[in-house]
């Protein structure tokens, strides 16, 4: 079989022939194509609707462009290219357009048909049309006012596809803090020297243009920035890990903080604890300390803590084994019929690396091989006398022959254990009365290790609580779903663990549960209620004034309602999390009262209501405007975040709203509430705004402009 004509004027292969291959006949050249050939020194064609739609069809198919030389080709991308600046030029004058209809022009204000100002209403009906944050929104209506009133020759190149839409915002923002005559001057040394440019070399020389023109601008320019631009953000990596920035920051402070940086990588380095640990990621480690408040020392101390745990369990494993190696030669030797010396192979369990019964390193206690005072594991003796792996009590000082292998393997699992942070206290960690540790909004006390062992505590009283969302059946291995720090984005299911467990260890933690449906929504809710006083110690600590370990939070535990029946005589002592019900037979359609129990045994009354999401009952209804603590809160979980389409404020952050007034007969209950931010709570109030509930946590808005968008309620990860 050969070419077949393909949709959209492509063409298409058969199963036996292809391009190049025997038997294949090549497709026939389009004449048309010519127009797209050329030696680079010229134009392409002036990109238009018409370009568009001829580039399409020659495009073909799987854009495989069929019968079109390499030079063409080369040409449809520069036009594929110069109609994707036409685009965004094209989208910057639509809403040039409504901001005309938005505002009003002043008289002799010098800028043409285009207003000075415009509403903020403006700014979210761009938003909700382009699924973008309000502040986006106003960056492009920035951007397209500018490339009017005060570059027009820009806004030309980008319309002809000479500049892309990111070199022209570079020229914009480099020429921010001109005035309207400098921009002018600027923009005319510059236009005629930026077709075929880079990204860099067209800010290069808006840069040399503006500096030009006002030899005094970078100054004015830096000033501006860290007044108005200095910021600190924090993002989530493609792996999972955090970025933390500081941007438009004061040069010699940010210097200065960069030699701290590497000033405090550098005693890292030094001290010899972190091995062969890169120098990034010291400066990484220093910068986070700097910032938490981390002496080097208790760094230092940190590494090598975990290192001696880490050789101590290595020396360990190598001691069971080589303990293992004797019993199964001793069982060989007295197996009848065995000649003497032979061993059992099958009987012969393996050292960690399998055909290395033997740790071919010299830190081992090996017989005959004196080793240096930090080679045995124990740290206390110098190991030359141990020919048979075997310490003797060390704590009474006798490290000779007679030790055995059981003895010296005990010290080196005490050792691990302290390098760990672990200990053998009993005392179970109590409730803390303290107002701010959350003891009575539903926090648990302090207790529990550290989860960064030998760094002391952080946890200054005034840290904002991170917003940590965790799936139970993740915490009680029933599944591995993952959790979600609001601002930051998704944890895989091993990092939610460890958050979940770093921020019960902190007295500021508040801790709450919520059941969702099979969609995701909220359906039911509880929030921790004093925990038992089953001991004082953590009282104790806390009264004290030592500084708790941890992660401030409030800690959301979320388990799918259909979940609830199996976790019913499931607790066990062994586990670290548990919930289950108070009575036992449960609770009737999964709510009432459950028993929350948390790592250490900490247990708290957890009492889940239900969250109207699909129907309300008013159950929860205030008579007066205000809401009551509960529907406030009930509220916030149901919605999650502010919930205007595109705002992410969380919820706790947000006013309550009611969606018909209140003075209008509107009720202070869930199915006329939701949380908007400040901002959008003024919006809509604004004309021409309306927002309705069809049921509980379902928000329509519609817009001036006629337009509908509809906010379920958030989807919880369970």
């Amino acid at each position: 079989m050969g070419w077949q004509p393909g949709p959209g004027g492509g063409t298409g292969t058969g199963p036996d022939h292809g391009p190049g291959l025997p038997g294949g006949a090549p497709p026939a050249h389009d004449p048309r194509l010519g127009l797209f050939a050329g030696d680079g020194s010229q134009a392409g064609p002036v990109p238009c609707g018409r370009l568009a739609l001829l580039a399409d069809e020659l495009s073909g198919a799987g854009r495989r462009s069929p019968g079109a030389t390499a030079n063409e080709l080369i040409g449809l991308l520069r036009a594929w290219a110069a109609l994707e600046s036409w685009a965004a030029g094209a989208k910057l004058g639509v809403i040039r357009e409504l901001m005309r209809r938005d505002g009003t022009v002043s008289p002799g204000c010098g800028h043409g048909d285009l207003p000075e100002t415009w509403s903020p209403s403006l700014r979210y009906e761009l938003a909700a049309a382009l699924a973008c944050s309000t502040q986006s929104a106003e960056t492009s209506a920035w951007l397209a006012w500018e490339l009017q009133a005060r570059l027009p020759g820009i806004g030309a190149l980008l319309d002809d596809g000479i500049l892309t839409f990111a070199k022209a915002r570079a020229v914009i923002e480099t020429f921010r803090y001109l005035s309207d005559t400098d921009a002018a001057t600027a923009e005319a040394l510059i236009l005629g020297r930026l077709t075929g440019k880079t990204y860099t070399q067209v800010l290069r020389l808006a840069e040399q243009a503006s500096l030009t023109v006002d030899p005094e601008l970078a100054a004015r320019r830096r000033e501006q920035a860290q007044k108005k631009d200095a910021r600190v953000t924090l993002l989530r990596e493609p792996a999972g890990t955090a970025a933390l920035s500081g941007r438009d920051l004061p040069p010699d402070e940010a210097l200065a903080a960069m030699a701290s940086v590497n000033a405090r990588a550098g005693q890292y380095r030094e001290s010899g604890a972190f091995g062969d640990t890169p120098m990034d990621v010291l400066r990484a480690q220093g910068y986070l300390d700097l910032l938490n408040g981390v002496p080097a020392e208790a760094r230092i101390a940190c590494a090598q803590a975990q290192d001696e745990a880490a050789e101590a369990a290595e020396d360990l494993a190598w001691a069971e084994a080589r303990a293992a190696r004797t019993a199964a030669q001793a069982r060989a030797a007295h197996q009848p019929g065995t000649e003497p010396g032979a061993q059992d192979e099958a009987e012969t369990p393996p050292g960690p690396e399998a055909g290395t019964p033997d740790k071919p390193d010299s830190r081992h206690c090996d017989g005959g091989v004196r080793l240096g005072p930090r080679d045995c594991p124990c740290g206390e003796c110098d190991g030359g006398s141990l020919p048979d792996d075997g310490c003797g009590d060390p704590d009474n000082g006798s490290h000779g022959r007679g030790g055995e292998t059981d003895d010296h393997g005990d010290h080196i699992r005490n050792r691990a254990q302290h390098c760990r942070g672990d200990d053998d206290d009993d005392d179970e960690p109590g409730d803390s009365s303290d107002p701010d540790d959350g003891g009575d909004n539903g926090g648990p006390g302090p207790g529990g290790p550290d989860p960064r062992p030998g760094v002391p505590p952080t946890d200054p009283v005034h840290r904002r609580p991170a917003d940590l969302i965790v799936p139970l059946t993740t915490l009680l291995g029933l599944a591995d779903r993952p959790g979600e720090i609001q601002g930051f984005g998704l944890l895989d299911p091993a990092l939610a663990r460890e958050l979940a467990a770093a921020a019960v260890v902190s007295p500021r933690t508040e801790v709450c549960v919520t059941v969702t449906s099979p969609g995701g929504y909220a359906i039911g809710h509880g929030c921790c209620a004093r925990p038992d006083r089953t001991s004082r110690s953590s009282e104790a600590a806390t009264s004290s004034g030592q500084s708790p370990a941890g992660l401030p939070a409030r800690l959301n535990l979320t388990i799918p309602a259909t979940a609830l029946r199996s976790l019913t005589g499931r607790a066990s002592d062994a586990d670290p999390w548990a919930f289950t019900p108070r009575e036992s037979q449960g609770p009737p359609d999964g709510y009432g009262a459950w028993t929350l129990t948390l790592p250490g045994g900490r247990r708290f009354t957890v009492r889940l209501d239900l969250v109207p999401t699909f129907s309300c009952d008013h159950r929860y209804e205030s008579h007066g405007y205000q809401p009551s603590d509960k529907l406030r809160h009930l509220v916030q979980v149901r919605d999650g975040t502010c919930t205007f389409p595109s705002c992410n404020r969380h919820a706790h952050e947000s006013d309550f709203e009611h969606a018909m007034p209140y003075d209008k007969g509107g009720r202070t209950c869930t199915c006329n509430a939701g949380a908007r931010s400040r901002a959008c709570h003024r919006v809509k109030q604004s004309p021409g705004w309306n927002v309705t509930q069809p049921k509980p946590g379902w928000h329509r808005w519609e817009t001036p402009a006629g337009r509908v968008y509809v906010q379920e309620p958030k989807r919880y990860p369970a």
